[in-house]
């Protein structure tokens, strides 16, 4: 049961952000995209950037500043170099992103998180 609720939690989160995101002007061009590195929560596009964004939801803000490390990183950065390919067609740059949520904040979206 608290599984499920994660999950529930966890894709209302990526909705949040994807929503978010188009109104910062991004296209959304795809959703949880499984690969054999993890799963990729969005995948956006926005004037030549290609970004994999990883998303964070928790019950309470203070929460956020670990929701996210270097270990979760390098498997977002793994699954989108596993898909890169697909996205990134007319030689867009990419990067990783990460967007953290929490009810009664806004989203923190930290651009270009992961710099191997």
């Amino acid at each position: 049961m608290k599984r499920q609720l994660a999950e529930k939690s966890g894709r209302e989160g990526e909705t949040r952000a994807a929503m978010w995101l188009r109104a910062k002007g991004w296209q959304i061009l795809d959703r949880r995209v499984k690969t054999a590195a993890g799963e990729i929560d969005l995948i956006a596009k926005r004037r030549g950037v290609i970004a994999f964004v990883e998303v964070k939801w928790r019950r309470r803000r203070a929460d956020l500043d670990h929701a996210i490390d270097e270990y979760r990183l390098s498997r977002a950065a793994a699954a989108a170099e596993a898909v890169a390919h697909r996205y990134a067609l007319d030689g867009e740059d990419i990067r990783i992103d990460v967007i953290l949520l929490a009810p009664g904040s806004f989203p923190r979206h930290i651009a270009n998180a992961w710099q191997p």
